[in-house]
């Protein structure tokens, strides 16, 4: 098995993807912007979710006028998005597509950062419901057609404070602690019986509007841009990732 170091280091050969059909959250900036467009540029048919439909429609020029196959745009608002919009995505990809080879989860709430005795309740209820609830439900309602993908690849975008709990920040890193058991259940139930693979991903610090929120004080000219934190998520879609699951693994 491949090691982070190997992960890290790795660098994806031209047509990666080709074919392959990615769902990619989150894919309005950041760093689910930035793998939506390098997964087109490496030949992926794409799976466009986001809240905004301007800053989608960005992503989809960047990757089209990079020579990528034309994406599918899918806007869809985590916090408030009810059963009929699950099922409509649901639709709309098994309509367009048939099938679906890679689910990333990289949309999510950063909330506050407060001690847990003055945080505020409807805010860790937001946090929790985008960054766990919406990821279980919108993989539940993609499975059946994760299913039909000879080589399929879920992950989950964790983060560095979801190994050991840290002061002040609350529903965030109790959030990403649910979802590395998500990862793991779901990973221990799809090993054997289908040809789904799931990990989860921490990429780590980067150049992003939920970083500068979390460290106002931090210089982003010190951090890396989300583009240079990919190989790890590539690889996983790829197929060297085939038979690599319940694992976690850190970009950097």
């Amino acid at each position: 098995m491949p090691t982070d170091r190997e992960l890290r280091s790795y660098v994806a050969p031209a047509g990666l993807l080709t074919d392959r059909v990615i769902l990619v959250t989150g894919a309005s900036g950041g760093l689910g912007g930035a793998l939506a467009t390098a997964c087109g540029a490496l030949g992926a048919r794409l799976v466009l979710c986001g809240r905004s439909v301007k800053k989608l429609e960005a992503v989809y020029d960047t990757i089209v006028a990079a020579g990528g196959p034309r994406p599918s745009i899918a806007p869809i608002d985590l916090e408030r998005a009810d059963a009929s919009h699950y099922a409509a995505l649901a639709d709309g990809v098994r309509n367009e597509f048939g099938r679906l080879d890679g689910l990333v989860h990289a949309a999510a709430l950063l909330g506050e950062r407060a001690p847990i005795e003055h945080h505020d309740v409807v805010t860790w209820m937001k946090v929790m419901h985008v960054n766990v609830n919406a990821v279980f439900i919108l993989t539940q309602a993609l499975l059946p057609l994760l299913k039909l993908s000879e080589d399929a690849s879920v992950i989950f975008t964790t983060s560095g404070v979801s190994v050991r709990g840290r002061a002040y920040w609350g529903a965030y890193a109790v959030s990403k602690f649910a979802c590395e058991g998500l990862m793991q259940v779901f990973a221990d139930e799809t090993d054997t019986t289908t040809h789904i693979r799931a990990n989860s991903v921490n990429p780590g610090k980067m150049r992003t509007p939920m970083r500068a929120k979390a460290f106002p004080g931090e210089d982003p000219a010190t951090l890396p841009t989300p583009d240079q934190v990919l190989a790890s998520f590539l690889y996983l879609l790829g197929p060297a990732g085939r038979g690599i699951t319940g694992r976690r693994f850190d970009a950097q």
